[in-house]
């Protein structure tokens, strides 16, 4: 019978030419916790746990799919982020690390700021990571989040059921709105008190520097923009709170790392004020914070 430990063994040989050792075991202990239910703790404790017929069976599976490049999140249909569960396909991005430092931003800053109530709106929310999240840890917001992709909608409407909260999505291309704005924030509110985006910045240049598990199986829609105009998003963003923040409203972007400076100059030739640039974990340019 194979064992947990023979099961990072087969993964690390067999996943050495995509991935560095500590990714592959990264990727590794995902599957483990995952298919067999036993926690990290257990995993690293008693590597010579024996595995079922059956468990066997979808390692093996698990790891002729890894091998074509596919994300360990897709192949599972699941991840995990801000320390909550989420579905997850090839219809919207994978959530990162880095964007769960983005939310805690805005949790840091609803405290600071001492805004006690009010709406938020996610733009571009695909997974709906972002929130729910927020609606998670502010229950005291009305959240609304819009995307451009039905299927991405479907997958964050899931997200939300899973996680038990009560979000508002809708279908609607920020680049492009409806007039008016499909979304009736007059229900709430007649004004937004944060917006936050995680939009499409990776340029073509970029791409060539990429991983091809996120350039063959990601969603593109989500993560390119034209390289003559990698700001589009950014820029239709900001008009939009520009009209529909309340003053004193909060604005949050997670960034290409190489527009940084372009980012908070764009922000200046608007009427925002209080931006701030901030590094991620791994000190690069990531996200920006605004107030109207």
């Amino acid at each position: 019978m194979k064992t947990i430990k023979d099961v990072f063994d087969d993964y690390k040989t067999g996943l050495r030419r995509l991935y560095d050792a500590h990714e592959a075991e990264a990727i590794t202990l995902l599957a483990v916790t995952e298919i067999t239910g036993f926690s990290k703790a257990k995993v690293k404790a008693f590597p010579e746990q024996e595995l079922t017929v059956q468990q066997t069976n979808t390692f093996d599976d698990v790891i002729t799919q890894l091998k074509t490049g596919k994300p360990i999140q897709y192949i599972l249909g699941v991840t995990e982020f801000y320390g909550l569960p989420f579905k997850v396909n090839p219809s919207v991005l994978i959530p990162r690390p880095e964007t769960e430092e983005l939310v805690e931003w805005v949790i840091s800053s609803v405290g600071s700021e001492q805004l006690e109530t009010g709406s938020i709106l996610d733009i571009g929310t695909g997974s709906g990571c972002i929130a729910i999240s927020l609606k998670k840890n502010l229950p005291q917001f009305k959240v609304f989040a819009i995307d451009i992709s039905d299927t991405a909608l479907q997958t964050a409407k899931e997200n939300a059921e899973l996680n038990n909260v009560d979000i508002e999505f809708i279908n609607e291309d920020i680049l492009h709105p409806k007039k008016p704005f499909s979304f009736h924030f007059s229900a709430f509110t007649s004004k937004i008190e944060i917006i936050i985006s995680n939009p499409p910045y990776v340029t073509l240049h970029d791409k060539t520097r990429m991983h091809t598990n996120v350039t063959d199986f990601e969603p593109h829609t989500a993560l390119f923009v034209p390289e003559d105009d990698p700001l589009v998003f950014y820029k239709a963003i900001a008009d939009f709170a520009a009209d529909n923040l309340t003053p004193g409203g909060l604005l949050f972007f997670e960034i290409n790392e190489s527009y940084g400076e372009e980012v908070v100059q764009l922000l200046n030739d608007k009427p925002f004020k209080n931006i701030e640039l901030r590094k991620d974990m791994s000190g690069r340019d990531r996200m920006v914070m605004s107030e109207l």
